[in-house]
């Protein structure tokens, strides 16, 4: 019996018959299946055996790309307010270098400060929250809907940008930055740059000339607008500021020549 059962011939291998090999219909060797090691593992192991050097800083952008260091410019308020107008393109200096589709000017500074003088000068019409209350209610002291006035302001200033004038200018005092922020805002994501000009006038002198003036602003109201006063700053999107101060008593002074920033 026992030498029948080793006379027995073996049976052959099974063919395989999943597809999870990829050998449909071959012989198993020895009757069991191997996994199969893809080719692509082997070189995976031996390209993450290889160090590999971090890359090179990319080369600098040539001086032409380069972008210009903002500016302050500081200027000073002359004796007379009578003055020759000059160009509106020479309001504020030179074209922006980085080819803007043009420039949006904020005026900053107390009632009496000379803001409206200093447009006056140039033969600056700018757009004002004064022009407005007399053209909406016929009354430039009109306080009542102070929201009403700005939001038209900010509705002419877009429609002039979307018209892609190059030079536009805001007369308000936007004290703080909060108050400048929409302004900015609005000019930047329309391709413009934003300059300001601040009238940097001690607030004694600015009580002093509004005491003088046919609309007189309350002296308490001023004082308050005096502690909201921020001197603007680069990093509130300006490219440029102006910085416009009064002259010396002694004669001293003079229009400066630009500064580079710190």
């Amino acid at each position: 019996m026992k030498d029948r059962l080793r006379r027995r011939k073996r049976k052959p291998p099974a063919a395989v018959e999943s597809e999870s090999t990829g050998k449909v219909g071959q012989k198993r060797p020895g009757g069991e299946a191997r996994p199969l090691q893809p080719d692509y593992l082997e070189a995976f192991e031996a390209e993450k055996a290889v160090v590999r050097e971090p890359p090179a800083p990319p080369p600098p952008p040539p001086p032409s790309l380069r972008l210009p260091k903002p500016k302050i410019e500081v200027e000073v308020q002359p004796e007379s307010p009578a003055m020759p107008p000059a160009p509106a393109s020479e309001a504020i200096g030179h074209a922006p270098q980085r080819k803007p589709r043009g420039v949006v000017v904020l005026a900053i500074g107390l009632p009496g400060s000379g803001k409206t003088t200093w447009f006056r000068r140039r033969g600056v019409t700018p757009l004002s929250s004064d022009l407005l209350r007399s053209v909406l209610f016929d009354d430039v002291e009109e306080q009542r809907y102070q929201g009403l006035v700005f939001s038209t302001l900010r509705s002419l200033l877009r429609a002039r940008l979307i018209a892609r004038m190059p030079w536009n200018y805001v007369d308000a005092t936007n004290l703080s930055p909060r108050e400048r922020r929409q302004w900015i805002h609005m000019a930047r994501g329309l391709g413009y740059e934003v300059h300001a000009v601040f009238f940097d006038v001690p607030l004694e002198v600015c009580l002093e000339r509004n005491r003088r003036r046919d609309r007189i602003v309350p002296e308490d109201v001023m004082r308050r607008m005096a502690a909201k006063l921020r001197q603007p700053k680069f990093e509130e999107g300006f490219s440029k500021i102006v910085v416009v101060r009064v002259k010396r008593k002694d004669g001293e002074g003079g229009e400066a020549g630009a500064s580079d920033a710190g």
